[in-house]
């Protein structure tokens, strides 16, 4: 007798890889939000309605109503990131469902991504390539369009897991002074590289003059980067955000770039995604915004959708996944 087909709904269109991997399996059957568009709420309710598997994305809030929704027939969540809080792990873990999740495949590009931004925004290259465009570009000025340098710099790195290493791995060549890192803990195995030195969190923002965030979003961290920690930072000092919009508290960081009380920003996440056009960090120059885009290689995201794919299918048949997150 042939095996019934598990339903499989995914939640967005994803690279074409990770959905052939889960057509050949030919276990599933899959149904898809077939968008680059976010998932309407009354869709994903529908499609999850009888699921035996969801591949979803971190746009996806995978809360009790959806649980509910899908029913008893859900075994395995898989998601494409390496960010789970868009799940709600308790009720996922008391109904016996595994979760699969893409770390380390996207470190390489989240880091490059980083220091591009922190160059960007360091050196004000949005606000120099907008004065070329707008004849604002006349003859050269010694103290025209001068911004930070990397060289001999102190920078501080909130959250040293994989991405905040090979951040600091790719910035070490420029010629970095100092590394300091905040965490729960000190994490001298990882910090031994860089030579990164473990300190409190207003240390850090006092001494660095480059402030990275690359920390995972938690109750613990949640709003961490608020008017006390700006108020602590040198009036030179650059703020760069891509782990997580709601580790910042965004009006603060307005306040702190307005008054001039740090020099510049750069984010690659915020809250909401995408920032309404009428945002007040829209309307400063010293801020760079950019529309999330940390793991946007084709290599990193076609990788991604096949361990996506791949924890998925382990989770149906029972097996180990690649890549599994222990609840």
């Amino acid at each position: 007798m042939q095996q019934q087909l598990r339903k499989v709904f995914v939640t967005r269109r994803i690279p074409q890889e990770g959905l052939r991997v889960l057509s050949q399996a030919a276990i599933c059957d899959i149904k898809q939000w077939n968008s680059d568009e976010p998932i309407p709420r009354a869709e994903l309710l529908k499609g999850a309605a009888g699921a035996h598997g969801l591949l979803c994305l971190l746009s996806d809030k995978v809360d009790k109503e959806v649980l509910d929704a899908a029913g008893p027939d859900l075994k395995v969540i898989s998601t494409l990131s390496v960010g789970f809080d868009h799940l709600a792990l308790e009720d996922i873990k008391r109904r016996g469902i595994r979760v699969g999740y893409t770390p380390d495949v996207l470190t390489d590009a989240t880091a490059e991504l980083s220091v591009a931004l922190l160059l960007a925004t360091s050196r004000r290259l949005p606000e120099a390539v907008q004065e070329v465009k707008n004849g604002g570009w006349r003859s050269w000025a010694p103290e025209w369009m001068c911004g930070h340098g990397l060289s001999e710099s102190t920078i501080g790195i909130i959250g040293l897991g994989r991405i905040g290493q090979a951040i600091g791995r790719r910035l070490k060549p420029f010629g970095v002074r100092r590394f300091l890192y905040s965490g729960r803990q000190p994490r001298p195995e990882c910090a031994a590289e860089l030579q990164a030195e473990h300190v409190p969190l207003d240390k850090l923002a006092e001494e660095s003059d480059f402030v990275i965030v690359s920390c995972s979003l938690n109750p613990e961290t949640e709003g961490i980067c608020n008017k006390h920690f700006f108020s602590k930072m040198k009036t030179t000092a650059v703020f760069v955000n891509t782990s997580r919009g709601a580790v910042v508290n965004q009006e603060d960081l307005y306040q702190a770039l307005a008054s001039s009380q740090i020099a510049a920003a750069g984010l690659d996440v915020t809250v909401p995604e995408p920032l309404p056009m009428d945002h007040a960090l829209l309307t400063l120059k010293n801020c760079v915004i950019l529309p999330h885009i940390g793991s946007a290689t084709y290599a990193t995201r076609n990788t991604m959708s096949v361990l996506a794919a791949n924890n998925l299918l382990a989770g149906l048949r029972g097996e180990p996944m690649p890549s599994e997150l222990q609840l």
